[in-house]
């Protein structure tokens, strides 16, 4: 009994984990929700009048969300400068009420300068989202100069219980972060070799559905990736650490994706395409073949069940004889003679799991330090010879090109410009928010506000503000049906606004549209509180949501408009120019070029290319009329998926180079890498509108390009095949893009 109740925590631990990577929701969440109700607790006590009581639950909301810093001694500065910063607000707010062209003009002042402060990175912006925030704290519970000392003195103990959540129960430092990534990796992994499974046994009818889950795996486990890079530098104390971990995380991946398109194979009818793995929709080539229950297959499905036990099985209990002779069993399909007898596809499927049971050996030492060694096979000590022989290798970065990265990227937001554009559209709000209520005018602001935090175009903001529109209708009917429930039950109306709040911050990443149906919930039972409920404030919201949204729309498409298109293509060049970069110093190190870090250029790439699908939404969204181009940007970007996960795999294994024994440079592969880089230049330039750009290159596969011309000279070995079906991925992905982003191609030169 006890090792099932051990066994179904463990299991709840590592759903969790994948379903939240670092819990960072769910500790947002509780955070949030115990900030307010410790804020109530002791406001209680001190038999506060309902209207502080809102007050102070939105003041810790804000005190607790606005801070996002990762270095705990970072949040406590900004946190400390906070307060004074929202009383100096508060004050000012109650201050200028009576006054009402002077406060609304001071409105969109502030609104200006908390925009143009996001220029000075995170505690610039903090700072500048809890002036405003408590500024409409002011104007929602009407705070006056009478009230303003009770108000202050609110708003204080609001702070305190936030910092008290922050640092003392629910304390979360970047170490502790970026272990449950590490976890929350893991258990993602796992998913991804379960969906694989599901793939290989899947029949005709439960293809399309075993091809989704696979896809969507991937993607979720390159999403925690990122997450891990972006967060191992404030994670580790020791850089060669953090370098070590980065690395492992990278070759995991790669393997894991690169298995899954081995499967691809086995269960088609010619090579599966590596876009089957990126693009939505897509379908495997018909003459598939069907799930057979014979030998090899019965021991690929034992080996990938056996596999995702590696991932999963904690560091203290991965040790006995049974795990040693499964881990050497998966490790032996790295050599020839241990590949059972199969066909060729499935047998590739076999050293696709030897070298995804490297990976993920490799992982578990960085993460978890050294492993039992007594029962090791000769396959598996060579591993960790190799591993060893990596570790040795991989030495401190430079910081100083990092440095100069980020400098540059700060100095290039366009903070004046989203500034300009807010307090443009919150002016407009203000005066259309005042024709439909002189009270509660402040709604369209906020909306204003809300709909340009995180965008950098006019479709951005449209879609933005659509899915705020659509929560708050859906927000409304609740808010009504609930006001009726709970009535004038002060307390279990704030029980209920802090469920609310834990789903607002718990759901915030995964859907707009839900985050902002629990805001509006959430606000019908305040009005309650505040006794000014009824249905005819509710609809009024949503007019003033409807028309903040609108406000925001008309002043990003018309003062110093970013459009759509232009913003993505500028993402898309960068994306070609980090491909372009990753390719050429990979290929030139696999033909013996000097080394270089590419772990950094692989992030690069995968960072760029993130930042161009957040940016595609608008036009990617369902409700677009713009079919066409919806299914064009989902086609580019899903090929640039494809080239960066063969650009990331030459990447991983160029560095392989310096202390692997079967690989070993070859000046040949030169050549071939130098038309895909010509081509990916060729299509940088016609997406930046360049009319001196040339035409993509076509012509035979690349590895004809390459035949040894002499008898005498020798073939590839199985490492530079691998490396040449890449290129040739790579050069077809490429290739590719060229119709859909309109570059001519030229006509397909014939084999020499």
């Amino acid at each position: 009994m006890r090792a099932a109740g051990r066994s179904g925590r463990t299991r709840l631990r590592d759903a969790l984990a994948a379903s939240d990577p670092g819990l960072l929701r769910l500790v947002a969440g509780l955070r949030t929700a115990g900030a307010i109700a410790l804020t109530l607790a002791v406001l209680g006590v001190l038999d506060a009048p309902v209207k502080h009581l809102v007050a102070g639950a939105i003041a810790a909301m804000v005190a607790t969300f606005a801070i996002r810093e990762k270095q705990r001694t970072q949040q406590a500065v900004t946190l400390a400068l906070g307060l004074p910063v929202a009383l100096v607000s508060l004050s000012l707010g109650s201050v200028l009420t009576t006054l009402r062209v002077a406060g609304d003009l001071f409105f969109v002042v502030l609104i200006f300068c908390a925009v143009y402060a996001r220029r000075f990175g995170d505690r610039g912006t903090a700072l500048g989202l809890i002036a405003f925030q408590v500024y409409f704290l002011s104007l929602f519970v009407g705070a006056t100069s009478e009230t303003l000392p009770e108000l202050c003195g609110v708003v204080t103990v609001a702070f305190a219980a936030s910092a008290l959540l922050r640092f003392a129960v629910v304390p979360t430092g970047p170490t502790w972060i970026l272990e449950r990534l590490r976890q929350a990796f893991r258990a993602r992994l796992a998913q991804l070799l379960a969906a694989q499974e599901e793939l290989l046994d899947a029949g005709p009818d439960d293809i399309d559905k075993a091809l989704h889950e696979v896809r969507e795996g991937t993607a979720r486990l390159h999403e925690t990736a990122l997450m891990i890079q972006g967060r191992l530098e404030e994670g580790t104390s020791d850089e060669a650490v953090a370098r070590l971990v980065q690395r492992r995380i990278a070759d995991a991946e790669i393997a894991a994706e690169r298995l899954g398109l081995l499967l691809l194979t086995a269960r088609s009818a010619e090579r599966a395409d590596t876009l089957t793995l990126h693009l939505p929709g897509a379908t495997l080539p018909t003459g598939g073949h069907l799930p057979v229950r014979d030998e090899a297959t019965g021991a690929l499905r034992r080996d990938l069940r056996a596999l995702r036990v590696l991932v999963l099985q904690p560091a203290a209990a991965a040790r006995g004889t049974g795990l040693a002779q499964v881990r050497n069993r998966l490790l032996g399909y790295r050599d020839e003679e241990n590949l059972p007898p199969a066909a060729g596809a499935v047998q590739d499927v076999f050293r696709g799991i030897g070298e995804t049971a490297r990976a993920v050996l490799g992982l578990r030492v960085a993460l978890d330090g050294p492993q039992d060694e007594s029962d090791d096979s000769p396959a598996t000590t060579r591993s960790r010879e190799e591993l060893d022989a990596e570790d040795a290798a991989i030495g401190g970065a430079e910081e100083s090109e990092r440095e100069e990265e980020e400098q540059l990227a700060g100095l290039k937001r366009p903070t004046t410009r989203a500034a300009v554009q807010v307090a443009v559209g919150s002016s407009l709000a203000i005066v259309g928010g005042e024709f439909l209520s002189a009270q509660r005018w402040y709604w369209a602001v906020l909306t204003c506000w809300i709909v340009f935090i995180n965008t950098s175009s006019t479709g951005e903001i449209l879609v933005k503000g659509y899915r705020r529109l659509l929560g708050t209708v859906l927000g409304v009917v609740a808010g009504i049906a609930l006001a009726g429930l709970v009535g004038h039950h002060t307390w279990t109306a704030f029980g209920l606004v802090l469920l609310f709040v834990f789903a607002m911050f718990y759901t915030a990443p995964l859907s707009y549209t839900l985050m902002s149906f629990f805001v509006t919930a959430a606000l019908g039972l305040l009005y309650t509180l505040l006794h000014t409920y009824s249905a005819s404030v509710l609809v009024l919201r949503v007019e003033e949501t409807a028309l903040g949204a609108a406000c925001g729309v008309i002043a990003a498409a018309l003062v110093l408009p970013v459009h759509t298109g232009r913003r993505t293509d500028e993402l898309l060049g960068t994306v070609l120019e980090r491909l372009a970069d990753v390719t050429e110093r990979a290929v030139d190190q696999l033909s013996g070029g000097p080394a270089v870090e590419l772990l950094d250029l692989a992030r690069d790439l995968d960072q760029a290319l993130a930042d161009l699908s957040a940016a595609t939404q608008p036009l990617t969204h369902p409700v677009t009329p713009l079919r066409s181009r919806r299914d064009t940007a989902r086609y580019v970007v899903a090929l640039l998926e494809t080239c960066a996960y063969h650009a990331r795999s030459l990447a991983a294994m160029a560095e392989l180079l310096p202390t692997h024994p079967a690989i070993a440079a070859d000046p040949r592969l030169r050549g071939a890498g130098q038309r895909i880089l010509d081509n990916i230049r060729t299509i940088a330039a016609h997406v930046s509108g360049d009319p001196a750009a040339g035409r993509v290159a076509t012509g035979p596969s690349l590895a004809a390009l390459l035949q040894p011309g002499d008898p005498g000279t020798p073939r590839y070995g199985r490492i530079t095949d691998r490396v040449l079906r890449h290129l040739q991925r790579l050069d077809e992905a490429v290739v590719g893009l060229a119709r859909p982003l309109g570059a001519p191609r030229a006509e397909p030169e014939p084999a020499k």
